[in-house]
């Protein structure tokens, strides 16, 4: 028995063979296999060292520990490791997972970016030996234990404890992540950014230097350099310093830090471990159907979201995949471009983008000929039928599929960008059924994963072959899931258990406590329950719940997306209620968005369609508030109605509510940067509203 994993056995005999293709390809061996070569208390690490290794001669050396949670960045945690199965899985820390496929696919294409307009790529090999340049420099300029910062659009930095900020943080919020990781190296995209950072410089005691990524510098100061300029600091620093920097890492310490969006408060830091991150980029597609060295990524999401951070980086490091970086201004439209040209094979869609997608299309089909028009909605009818029927496990197939698909599906596909794509997932989010069954008409089933940054991004995942619509999957491979505190329904919390779940908040002892129970349990916050199969669907946020005054539990988000469904012209809606006597809401009306992602007072193509519809000749949002567009009115209250009639009681019926202005964004303040609703920020932003809304109803 390992003295720091005392429930673990790891001097026993072989129960796996390493001939298999797959230990081949991975380097990496179960528990099983392991001898223990040092584990006294007296002695400083335990080492894990495999009796037979392929690709690289990997000795894991994992710092002593005797708690799975720490909040200090120099403190090791004891690893969730089990006797047999994915996590017995031999802890490797980031470096030794990326060597690996340098050692295999060296020559393989790993980054493809556009400069000056045509696309650079670079190999495993080449990355390998940047990340190498880059770490040298970062030693140069005073990296030592603490943190670099990235203020950036999508790059990849390779070296040192790393965190990332969103860039359209405001300068305050960048001051406080970079103080709360006593970051000593800040690498920034532009002058723009640079210049938030140089607005809070002197409120940063810890910062040494920072390195503009893109474009000249407009100021000189010793602590200043363009990407260049640093690159060629590192020239002369030797390369076994580099070497025993690396040999110094160990898995189950810290590898870099995520920080969530900070919606009721400060963001805290998720302090992720090389363990956490090299385990769940291979177990989380490890029964998806991902060849190495075989599948094309493209990167649009912020690298600073854990989402972005485990698809666009570590799963594509593990399996050796290219990673397309799309333009910065990919979410303002300029992904559909992109897409196209990089034709990936996998695609992590968050649900705005799909929404998106689906709402492009349907403008697109209103403008058909009929016969057209026709011919897709026939084809649509076949589509659905096929793929309830591929998810049901019938596999049957409906008269006309064939020539539904060479007419329809392939084109739409093609046109989206789609037609290599095996596995189209979506998270970070909720998404509607309609959106979801809409893709599953054309023969494109999304499939949905779910997680959190404490759980290094997915906890669950659904795959081609093993999925149901609204369902967000099956837990992955090695890891456990707990619903606490069932109700009648079978209702709880969702807990976490695996080698996923997260070290802990970054001096946060605290808020860790909240999150990880007393048996290493990480607690959701999201409330869900099983079918029989072993499905997961998320039936709410215990946070979003809205607790009316008469003491009712009301998830808002399937009665926010039941009016979506009904009123085709409405965008956002957000139900207000908590300790308020009645139900309300909050509506946006699609609109243009422009070149900056703001949105504008032009109403969609989808919403002028409704509009004509309904008889209505406005074009613009203000004209039908301004006018209290009778028939636009008239509608939105009858989907009103109509959620109202299905609401399971009086409380959860919506009495009154209001159209706004401009519609929700992430420049606006409304959405976070996956396109996630920022309840409490909205409420705030809002207020005065709400509180006309109910002002009216005391009177």
């Amino acid at each position: 028995w390992c003295h720091y994993y005392d429930q673990h056995p790891l001097s026993v005999d072989p129960v796996e063979q390493w001939g298999s293709k797959d230990k081949q390809q991975t380097g990496r061996a179960s528990l099983g296999e392991q001898t223990c070569i040092t584990c006294s208390q007296g002695e400083p690490d335990l080492k894990i060292k495999p009796k037979a290794v392929p690709l690289s001669n990997v000795t894991t050396t994992l710092a002593p520990a005797d708690q799975l949670w720490s909040t200090s960045r120099d403190k090791a945690v004891r690893l969730r490791m089990e006797g047999s199965g994915s996590a017995s899985n031999t802890p490797i820390t980031i470096h030794q997972m990326f060597l690996e496929t340098v050692e295999s696919y060296g020559d393989h294409s790993a980054l493809v970016y556009k400069k000056e307009g045509q696309w650079v790529t670079m190999t495993w090999r080449q990355y390998y030996e940047q990340c190498r340049a880059a770490a040298k420099s970062f030693l140069r300029v005073g990296l030592c234990e603490k943190c670099i910062l990235l203020l950036q659009f999508n790059q990849e930095i390779f070296g040192g404890l790393a965190t990332g900020i969103y860039t359209t943080n405001s300068p305050e919020a960048c001051q406080y992540v970079a103080d709360n990781c006593q970051a000593n190296v800040l690498v920034v995209e532009n002058q723009k950014q640079l210049e938030k950072i140089l607005q809070v410089k002197d409120q940063l005691p810890h910062l040494k230097a920072i390195v503009q990524y893109k474009g000249e510098l407009q100021q000189k100061a010793p602590f200043l350099y363009t990407w260049a300029e640093f690159m060629k600091l590192g020239e002369d620093v030797p390369e076994e310093q580099l070497n025993a920097m690396i040999e110094s890492l160990r898995a189950n310490e810290c590898c870099t830090l995520i920080y969530t969006s900070g919606t009721t408060g400060n963001p805290k830091g998720v302090m992720l471990s090389h363990d956490n991150l090299t385990w769940t980029a291979n177990a989380a597609l490890s029964k998806a159907n991902i060849n190495r060295a075989e599948e094309v990524v493209v990167s649009y999401l912020p690298l600073s979201h854990v989402a972005a951070q485990m698809f666009d980086m570590w799963m594509s490091i593990s399996f050796a995949m290219t990673t397309y970086f799309a333009e910065p201004d990919a979410l303002k439209g300029s992904l559909a471009n992109t897409l196209k040209e990089a034709r990936p094979t996998c695609f992590l869609g968050v649900p705005r983008v799909w929404e998106k997608m689906q709402e492009k299309m349907k403008a697109i089909g209103a403008k058909a000929p009929p016969m057209r028009k026709r011919v897709a909605d026939r084809a649509k009818s076949i589509g659905l039928k096929y793929n309830y029927s591929v998810m049901n496990g019938e596999n049957l197939v409906p008269w006309g599929f064939m020539l539904a698909n060479n007419l329809v599906f392939k084109k739409v596909r093609a046109a989206l960008g789609l037609d290599r794509c095996k596995v189209c997932f979506t998270g970070a989010a909720p998404i509607t059924k309609e959106t979801l069954e809409y893709f599953m008409s054309l023969n494109i089933p999304v499939l949905e994963l779910y997680g959190m940054s404490e759980s290094s991004g997915p906890h669950t995942i659904s795959l081609n072959e093993e999925y149901r619509i609204t369902s967000c999957g099956k837990v992955l491979p090695g890891c456990q899931t707990k619903l606490d505190k069932p109700d009648e329904d079978g209702n709880g919390e969702i807990c976490f258990w695996g080698r996923h779940v997260f070290m802990g908040y970054l001096n946060s002892p605290d808020k860790t406590a909240e999150a990880i129970d007393q048996d290493g349990w990480l607690q959701s916050g999201d409330l869900g329950k099983h079918d029989q199969h072993g499905f997961l669907y998320i039936t709410g946020r215990i946070k979003e719940l809205i607790i009316t005054a008469g003491g009712e539990n009301i998830p808002p988000v399937p009665i926010e997306d039941a009016l979506k469904a009904e009123v085709p012209i409405i965008s956002n809606v957000m139900l207000i209620g908590d300790k308020l006597k009645f139900l309300s809401m909050l509506l946006t009306l699609k609109c243009v968005v422009d070149d900056n992602g703001d949105p504008t007072d032009e109403l969609s193509p989808e919403a002028l369609d409704f509009c004509q519809q309904n008889g209505v000749s406005a074009t613009k949002v203000s004209e039908i508030i301004a006018n209290k567009e009778p028939a636009i009115y008239k509608a939105i209250q009858e989907g009103m109605e109509r959620i109202n009639a299905r609401a399971t009681s009086n409380a959860q019926k919506v009495q009154k509510w209001i159209i706004l202005e401009r519609d929700f964004s992430v420049g606006g303040g409304e959405l976070g940067p996956t396109m996630k609703l920022r309840r409490p920020i909205v409420v705030k932003m809002y207020e005065e509203k709400i509180n006309e809304m109910y002002a009216v109803a005391k009177q």
